[in-house]
């Protein structure tokens, strides 16, 4: 019991130093951009040594990536783990609206400005804008492999999940959207699970009855 207390002491400890690096490195590059600070600089500013930051990221581009990395794989998730009966574009649609009513941050409904200032730096930087770009496609392709592993239809499974992620990309943009050109984020968030629903009803029209599990 006591190895077990002591343990998760040391992984308390470990986040929340992974925590001050990951904030620390994002308003960093709000005030000067990414390519201006170095990871030296982080480190300093941290309190941490340089080695200490690529211990728990890897890479700069890490710095901003790698706390929300996973969430590129959401569509995949669902699908992969939705029950009997449900079709791929249920199971994408119910993770989401599940997502919009917990405002998750992954889909764009956060007020939170530091959740709101990853997003200002990704957007300046080409490099970290091409990183989302491929992971956006690496989750697709993801998505498509689980689909034909589950139908025997690579084609197929190619065009339903590159429908099913440009839809759920296009909602998360809007919201993004709407809250940067001033909308509070109870206002997006009031009509969110709405516009999701007629977004992937569109895709249903053409998908009903692609993937349903057996």
């Amino acid at each position: 019991m006591g190895a077990e207390a002591t343990m998760g002491l040391r992984e308390r400890k470990k986040l929340q130093t992974a925590m001050r690096i990951y904030r620390t490195a994002v308003e960093l590059f709000m005030e000067r951009s990414f390519d201006e600070v170095s990871v030296q600089e982080i480190a300093d500013a941290s309190e941490v040594s340089k080695m200490t930051v690529f211990n728990y990221f890897g890479t700069k581009e890490d710095l901003v990536f790698r706390p929300m990395e996973e969430h590129f794989f959401d569509a995949a998730r669902a699908v992969r783990e939705r029950p009997s009966g449900e079709s791929a574009v249920e199971a994408v649609r119910r993770q989401f609206l599940e997502m919009v009513e917990a405002r998750d941050p992954a889909v764009g409904l956060h007020g939170e400005p530091f959740a709101r200032r990853i997003r200002s730096v990704v957007m300046a930087t080409p490099v970290l804008r091409e990183r989302a770009y491929l992971l956006s496609e690496k989750g697709a392709r993801e998505l498509a492999d689980l689909l034909t592993e589950e139908t025997g239809d690579a084609t197929l499974a190619v065009i339903a999940a590159a429908t099913i992620t440009a839809a759920r990309n296009a909602l998360v943009e809007e919201h993004h959207r709407r809250i940067d050109a001033g909308e509070t984020v109870d206002a997006v968030a009031a009509d969110a699970a709405a516009r999701a629903r007629s977004a992937f009803a569109l895709v249903e029209g053409g998908l009903q009855d692609f993937a349903r599990k057996p």
